[in-house]
């Protein structure tokens, strides 16, 4: 048919390459191998082969196949399509969009997602998995493994208070007195050295605790000057009990003894006497620096500089110690106290200043290499108090010094306030009366299991217990205990960790003035975080039974208020937050903002 123009061609047409000028019409099956030219108008039926040139109009048919590539130079519209059935890939070079508002673009392979992911399910980001939850478990709460593989949160379960079954004795025959007690943490023994009435030198005994109830090794002579005032403290760095007193045998001037606890035969040995003030001194207390790991010293030079309040800092060498050079304290403190608050890193010195109507006044002190250096002077007490009985602890869970004392200007009540180290400074809250009465041999430490802060003390010649709690800077007293119904007189007392009980050792007056001491376990507190269990903080509130999101491992959780900024947070017994360690100490990660904390 090369070369015929025709206005109609119809009926059947076979040929091997047929051509069709512009303007034909076919009506009717026309076969043949190609075609050429262009097809103006519709196509019914099936096309087999290749089309070569433009299709205008309709190809209609039940079903199309294209054996070869197909492509489209303009858009390409679906009216319908419920399925996209590829066997190979899709590219979609500008993205996909899903519905009016979700959408996915690829870049380099890189799939972005672009939305807020509010109806996407089954993502896992890193450090976040999904748990069984085995009880309701709050948004930002921490969390542990159990054995089935479920996760719950962190709790505690109180205990009845529990005392030793009676005192035990452990002078042998001295009368003694002035009673202070330590705890080695690492033997796990508690010392008390107390001052030997019927001999010039003052005694160190060591203590083992099981439960409620304490065994004692023989006494050791510690020194041979009894001593007016002493103090001691836990070296961590050196594994050393420092043991600091005024020595009325050479001067009364300031000493240290250096003594290592044998845990095999509850003994102690001492080193050689330094002396830290060649000057007459009084009221010489200690505390161990973790952060600097040095010991601080701070005490009230004698009658003949008008008792100037000095302060020192001691590295333990051995059995010996080295000093830095003396800074002053303040003009005239008395009776005083030195506790190192952990979170801040700092010592907070108590006392009553003699200077200015005898008020209780406290400053921080801050450590650096063999010096220190002290903050503005801050009061806790208006009035008058005792120079006698001025103590003070350090909460770890709130992060407070807790001061105790006895109030000369109101009736000597038993007092006690809240301090807050800020910086260099440390403020107070309003002063609380424990004990109205005539509140005397005062003693206080943080017992860590009960999360309380236990004072001791004497009313009407009854030995007296209160444990309290702090919320801000606000001091609540649980109910007062009697735990000796006869004068506990120069009471030390100390918290060991390992037993969490309180050691109270005293001068007994029902057995003549001989030393003895009580455990006294507080309301305990057992929890069910381990050093293995913990696993993370909750990313979401869930539900018991629920499956929920938990943050692990380097996961950030967001689920957090108060936060300070760069700071490693441990996990506390009953669940929550704080810059000190609990017991067991588990770290539960690193802030990164008041709100955030990266789990490690």
């Amino acid at each position: 048919m090369s070369g015929l123009r025709v206005n109609t061609l119809r009926g059947a047409s076979t040929g091997t390459s047929p051509t069709f000028p512009d303007g034909v019409i076919i009506s009717g099956v026309t076969t043949s191998t190609s075609f050429s030219g262009n097809v103006t108008g519709n196509v019914t039926g099936n096309v087999v082969g290749n089309v070569t040139g433009d299709v205008t109009g309709n190809i209609t048919g039940t079903t199309g196949t294209f054996t070869g590539n197909v492509s489209v130079g303009g858009t390409l519209t679906y009216d319908d399509v419920t399925n996209v059935d590829s066997v190979g890939v899709i590219t979609a070079r500008s993205g996909i969009r899903i519905g009016a508002g979700q959408s996915v673009s690829a870049v380099s392979g890189i799939v972005t997602y672009y939305g807020d992911g509010s109806q996407l399910t089954g993502v896992t980001a890193g450090g976040e998995n999904d748990f069984v939850a085995s009880g309701t478990i709050a948004n930002g709460a921490t969390v542990i493994l159990k054995t089935d593989g479920t996760v719950t949160g962190i709790a505690t379960v109180g205990a009845g208070t529990t005392f030793s079954p009676s005192i035990t004795s452990y002078s042998g025959t001295e009368v003694c007195t002035l009673h202070i007690a330590t705890y080695d943490t690492v033997k796990d023994r508690v010392v008390i050295f107390y001052q030997g009435q019927t001999g010039n030198y003052s005694q160190a005994v060591v203590g083992t605790v099981s439960g409620t109830s304490i065994t004692f090794g023989t006494p050791v002579q510690a020194n041979n000057g009894r001593p007016s005032y002493h103090d001691a403290c836990y070296d961590v760095n050196s594994g050393k009990i420092v043991y600091v007193f005024r020595d009325d045998g050479d001067g009364d001037k300031g000493k240290v003894l250096i003594g290592t606890v044998d845990a095999n035969n509850n003994s102690i040995s001492f080193g050689s006497e330094v002396e830290f003030d060649s000057t007459a001194v009084s009221w010489p207390e200690v505390a161990y620096d973790a952060n600097a790991q040095k010991v601080v010293i701070a005490y009230s030079r004698g009658h003949s500089q008008s008792y100037a309040g000095r302060a020192i800092v001691g590295t333990v060498s051995g059995n010996s110690m080295t000093f830095g050079s003396v800074t002053t304290l303040a003009t005239k403190p008395y009776g005083k106290d030195i506790v190192y608050h952990e979170a801040a890193q700092k010592v907070v010195v108590v006392y009553k200043d003699n200077n200015d109507s005898g008020k209780g006044k406290a400053k921080v002190g801050t450590v650096n290499g063999t010096s220190i250096t002290f903050g503005s002077e801050a009061e806790f007490e208006s009035g008058t108090i005792n120079s006698t009985f001025v103590e003070a602890s350090y909460d770890p869970v709130n992060e407070k010094v807790v001061v105790v004392y006895q109030d000369e200007s109101n009736s000597n009540y038993g007092t006690a306030n809240v301090g807050t180290v800020s910086g260099t400074s440390i403020t107070f809250g309003t002063p609380q009366v424990f004990a109205a009465g005539n509140a005397q041999q005062l003693a206080v430490v943080y017992d860590v299991n009960a999360a309380k802060t236990i004072i001791v003390y004497n009313l009407s010649s009854d030995g007296k217990i209160r444990e309290s709690s702090i919320s801000g800077t606000t001091i609540t007293f649980g109910d007062e205990v009697t735990w000796t119904s006869v004068s506990m007189e120069s009471p030390g007392a100390t918290y060991n960790t390992a037993q969490g009980a309180t050691v109270i050792g005293f001068k007994n007056s029902a057995n003549s003035g001989r030393g003895g001491a009580v455990v006294y376990k507080a309301e305990q507190i057992s929890t069910n975080l381990t050093n293995e269990n913990y696993i993370g903080i909750a990313a979401e509130a869930i539900a018991n039974g629920a499956t929920g999101k938990v943050n692990i491992l380097g996961g950030v959780n967001s689920g957090q208020t108060g936060l300070t900024t760069a700071k490693t947070y441990y996990v506390q017994n009953n669940g929550t937050l704080a810059t000190s360690a609990g017991n067991p100490s588990v770290v539960a990660g690193t802030s990164i903002s008041s709100t955030k904390i990266l789990i490690r």
